[in-house]
């Protein structure tokens, strides 16, 4: 059972995001949500921290990639755009904390994968920090107050449903109990989170418990029943 703080691999990250995380920083990975991935531990590459007893993050990226004869990365300054013009991840990621600083648009929901406790942060801000003789991108990450319908962007007030929605930690709860497989005949095709009691009946959604993997044939076949 997965509990706040639990190291979850990487392949685990990438079986729940559905794609194989190469990237540090990932935006709009999946449409509304961006990922990134952060190290705390001694000699990691870059200076990312935990503040306010982990409700603030503070992420540190991204050097240019490390070419035969370039330049060491870490003697330069991080990139903003790429050699054709383009925004690097760094650019966007500034830029979305900028839009949200100016009133423009609402802040950029960030999936974060070091530890489970990370969770689902609000990108917040932004800035451009001299470190040795270099220059460096930090951002300001917030906790979201709720993550579920932070995520989600559901647009619905009623609390009925927020609690449809089942958060990510549970997610990854069921997803490492249930190895990844359909419950009924261990498939690992076109998964999904079945609430075991239905949410139309009653059924918890902020409990492994009462969620378990289906592959969508088992899915469809149960439906709303009880078993």
């Amino acid at each position: 059972m997965l509990k706040p703080g639990d190291v979850i691999s990487h392949l685990e990250m990438s079986q729940f995001e559905g794609v194989h995380l190469q990237k540090g920083m990932n935006y709009r990975l999946h449409g509304n949500v961006s990922i990134l991935l952060m190290s705390l531990r001694p000699g990691a590459p870059y200076a990312d921290r935990v503040e306010n007893d982990g409700q603030v993050l503070i992420y540190e990226r991204h050097d240019f990639p490390r070419d035969a004869g370039a330049p060491d990365p870490k003697i330069i300054d991080q990139p903003m755009h790429t050699s054709a013009g383009k925004l690097t991840e760094n650019g966007r990621f500034f830029e979305a904390a900028h839009q949200y600083k100016a009133g423009a648009r609402p802040p950029e929901r960030v999936r974060v994968y070091e530890k489970l406790r990370n969770g689902l942060f609000e990108l917040v801000d932004a800035w451009i920090e001299q470190v040795d003789k270099r220059k460096v991108f930090k951002f300001k990450l917030e906790l979201c107050a709720d993550e579920a319908s932070s995520e989600f962007q559901l647009n619905s007030t009623s609390q009925l449903e927020h609690t449809r929605v089942i958060p990510t930690s549970v997610k990854l709860e069921v997803w490492k109990r249930d190895q990844g497989r359909c419950r009924e005949c261990g498939s690992t095709d076109n998964l999904h989170f079945d609430h075991i009691i239905p949410y139309s009946k009653g059924g918890s959604s902020l409990t492994a418990e009462n969620i378990q993997l289906l592959c969508a044939r088992h899915n469809f076949m149960k439906h709303d029943l009880i078993e």
